[in-house]
């Protein structure tokens, strides 16, 4: 009885395929943490797939840990929200179908700019990514306040993601 458990459980898993980026229609969420300099916080968004390659999406990220001293408490310091759109490339570099590596641009309430991300899917629908963010343009450009400098300044995502 185990080997027949064993051989049907082994079974079902050669036939999970996990894919990162189905094209037109494809749906995920990210949720994760977020790191910067002085402030750690959450993050989370969501990308559509309108081609492809091409996916367009939104994210937002609010700092929780920071040090009160250097910025305020007030919400609009903490929180930002970015529109943006990604190539997905993870099919055309082939390296896995359950990986999917995206370059993308994102214009947000502090800064334009670009970032560069990665997912790695364990099943259809459940996996993990990272995200490296790095401003292009900042909509103040005289010297930054501690406050101005959250989400205006190099982060890294991580968490995990999931298809809808």
């Amino acid at each position: 009885m185990k080997n027949i458990f064993l051989f049907i459980t082994l079974l079902s898993v050669s036939f999970l395929h996990a894919q990162s980026f189905s094209g037109n229609g494809d749906k995920k969420v990210q949720v994760g943490a977020n790191f910067q300099d002085n402030a750690t916080g959450i993050f989370a968004s969501f990308d559509y797939g309108l081609g492809e390659n091409i996916s367009v999406g939104v994210s937002s990220s609010y700092s929780l840990g920071i040090n009160t001293n250097y910025v305020g408490k007030a919400f609009d310091e903490r929180f930002d929200v970015k529109a943006r759109i990604n190539a997905n490339i993870g099919n055309v570099i082939n390296i896995d179908d359950a990986f999917d590596l995206y370059p993308g641009l994102h214009l947000g309430l502090k800064n334009f700019g670009t970032h560069l991300g990665a997912r790695y899917f364990f099943t259809d629908g459940f996996g993990v990514f990272t995200e490296l963010n790095v401003p292009l343009a900042k909509y103040d450009t005289g010297k930054l306040d501690p406050s101005e400098k959250l989400h205006n300044q190099f982060s890294v995502n991580a968490g995990v993601v999931f298809n809808l």
